[in-house]
């Protein structure tokens, strides 16, 4: 039984980290637009974590403009903080990141 346990609660941390990912990913991409920026970026990322997983894990979200090889990006990145123990317990801290180039007016 503790295995089992152990496994779904493996499963649990992976899947919010992959949800985090990829809400990370978009929210970069849309505030990468050229009629956007970095905060549009971190509405865009709340709001897909709020509507897959929990609120809660939305609520250290940030983006910035970075250059990355010379490259003008836009970075959201997401911290949050998993339970280890099924929804309850202590955490283990996660901290994802998206990257997109920035769309420049032709």
């Amino acid at each position: 039984m503790p295995l089992v346990l152990g496994l779904v609660q493996v499963a649990l941390v992976l899947h919010v980290r992959n949800t985090l990912t990829a809400a990370a990913t978009e929210g970069a991409r849309y505030g990468a637009a050229v009629d956007r920026g970095p905060a549009d970026g971190v509405a865009r990322t709340r709001e897909q974590i709020s509507s897959a997983i929990a609120d809660r894990f939305a609520d250290e979200v940030s983006g910035v403009d970075v250059t990355v090889d010379g490259v003008p990006t836009v970075e959201v990145r997401v911290h949050a903080t998993v339970p280890t123990l099924g929804l309850w317990g202590p955490g283990v801290d996660l901290e994802v990141a998206g990257h997109a180039v920035r769309e420049e007016v032709p």
